[in-house]
């Protein structure tokens, strides 16, 4: 499972504030969710493969547009250069929401793991 590995790459970033689908009620900001939407099969031609594919959605909600995208390109930064050696789906988009007044930047990636490692 890639979740965990993908929490601690991160979590420095947000204080620990990183969560699943969706954040906790009243959580301070910034905070970063994630989400699973995807992936790439891991079968080939000759059978199944010991990797595994996942395409990742983050959201960064912050006080400021500049701060969304500072912690998103921070975020990136961990991701790619890091053990999981993710890689960028697209750059970054902007967005605001209006109902909170709060800015975010989202972002995909594409995760491969190993399924045999421990």
């Amino acid at each position: 499972m890639i979740e965990p590995d993908i929490v601690a790459e991160i979590s420095s970033i947000f204080s620990g504030r990183v969560y699943a689908d969706t954040a906790q009620a009243g959580a301070a900001r910034p905070f970063c969710i994630y989400q699973m939407v995807g992936g790439r099969p891991s079968n080939t031609i000759c059978g199944d493969t010991d990797k595994q594919n996942a395409r990742v959605q983050f959201w960064v909600w912050a006080e400021t547009r500049s701060e969304a995208n500072i912690l998103m390109r921070s975020l990136a930064d961990a991701l790619t250069g890091g053990p999981l050696k993710a890689v960028s789906l697209g750059p970054l988009t902007s967005t605001y929401d209006d109902i909170t007044r709060t800015y975010g930047a989202q972002q995909d990636f594409s995760i491969w793991w190993d399924t045999t490692a421990t």
